[in-house]
């Protein structure tokens, strides 16, 4: 056991070779960008002497946090202030106060691709199908992630939220107000399909929360009703938690890989499934709104053999983000991975074709992708 004066002096030596490490680091970083660090300083000062509306201290900070991580031109990576950090938090845990809408990425533009839920803030503010949310308060969407902008509309139940929307025959812009509410919607929605009872139906509209167990249930509910076949409705899902979409998979995949994830040492892990399948007849509904762990899951499906795809080309994101708690309540999102399909398939920017297309007119009163599923697992039963 050290004792007395040892301590101190084993306690000194540390914070000495610790305070030398920091000062190498540092002194390197000022000597190979001492002219970056140079103008950082002269805009800094110009900023705060010169500018008509200058920022604050802790504004510039943040922005210029923002800005290194722009560097990294990747739409998915972000520095979020406290306020986006919670809300992300919230979003992920499918816990929260919102809108009411189901919203993707159409054209790399946030996107409602569905009418509002009845009752919701969204329905009263007569959001429609189609619309183009361009602003979220005071932040352009244009380059935005959709797990950002989701967050950003979600919030604390009685708080307001202002969006910009663009409508198609609309010349001007239309500005709305809304106010966040509880949305008791179940991340899942299921049935027994009414002109074949034989047929199950299970909408799953993200990957968050209790999505997991709800899906479990809600399959567990239609096998009892004696279903011997299903179909599976991911259209819309613009993703959510990786470890979900594996346990989604998981009921659908036979025993072997669900998915390949590949970090920047290029080290591959595989996550599989453990071989408890379902094993009925199978078709998934996947269009352009389908992204990040809907591809997932619809790729292990389509390699696997274990279903059939039907719709349009998924969105196209094969990236993997981890949330990183900064201090006083900031965070991190970074993209750290990518990930295969288990054959091997990067279908980042690319999507996953489906094997049978069937297009969706937006003015089509009839659900014509679900009317094919139906028909197809009708000569499969």
């Amino acid at each position: 056991m050290i004792k007395g004066r040892n301590v101190w002096r084993l306690a000194g030596k540390v914070i000495l070779l610790f305070l030398l490490a920091v000062n190498i680091t540092l002194g390197v970083l000022v000597i190979t960008n001492y002219h970056e660090i140079g103008q950082l300083l002269k805009v800094t000062t110009l900023m705060k002497t010169n500018a008509l509306q200058p920022a604050t201290t802790t504004e510039m900070f943040e922005g210029s946090l923002r800005g290194i991580v722009g560097s990294l031109k990747d739409p998915y990576s972000n520095y979020l202030g406290a306020s986006e950090y919670q809300d992300l938090v919230i979003h992920i845990q499918g816990s929260f106060g919102g809108l009411g809408i189901v919203v993707g990425m159409r054209d790399d533009r946030l996107t409602v691709g569905a009418p509002p839920f009845k009752g919701t803030p969204a329905e009263k503010a007569d959001i429609r199908t189609g619309d183009v949310i361009v602003q979220i308060d005071d932040r352009n969407t244009e380059g935005m992630d959709l797990e950002t902008a989701i967050a950003l509309m979600r919030g604390q139940p009685g708080t307001q939220v202002r969006l910009s929307i663009e409508r198609a025959g609309e010349n001007n812009s239309i500005e709305v107000t809304l106010i966040r509410d509880i949305i008791n919607i179940p991340s899942v929605e299921s049935k027994v399909i009414e002109k074949d009872k034989r047929i199950g139906y299970i909408r799953l509209y993200s990957f968050s929360g209790n999505s997991g167990r709800e899906f479990s249930q809600a399959l567990d509910d239609l096998m009892a009703q004696g279903i011997k076949a299903l179909v599976f409705d991911l259209r819309y899902n613009g993703g959510g938690d990786f470890g979900v979409s594996l346990e989604v998979a998981n009921h659908f995949v036979p025993k072997g890989p669900v998915v390949r994830v590949i970090g920047r040492d290029n080290k591959e892990d595989i996550y599989e499934a453990d071989g408890n399948n379902l094993g009925v007849p199978l078709v998934v509904l996947v269009n352009d709104m389908s992204a990040s762990a809907s591809e997932i899951v619809a790729g292990a499906i389509k390699d696997t053999g274990s279903g059939i795809l039907l719709g349009t080309k998924t969105y196209g994101k094969g990236l993997v983000q981890a949330v990183y708690p900064l201090t006083g309540g900031a965070g991190l999102k970074l993209t750290t991975h990518k990930y295969l399909t288990p054959n091997g398939n990067d279908i980042n920017q690319k999507g996953i074709e489906p094997e049978i297309v069937v297009e969706m007119p937006t003015d089509s009163k009839q659900d014509l992708q679900l009317e094919k599923a139906v028909e197809v697992l009708k000569s499969k039963i």
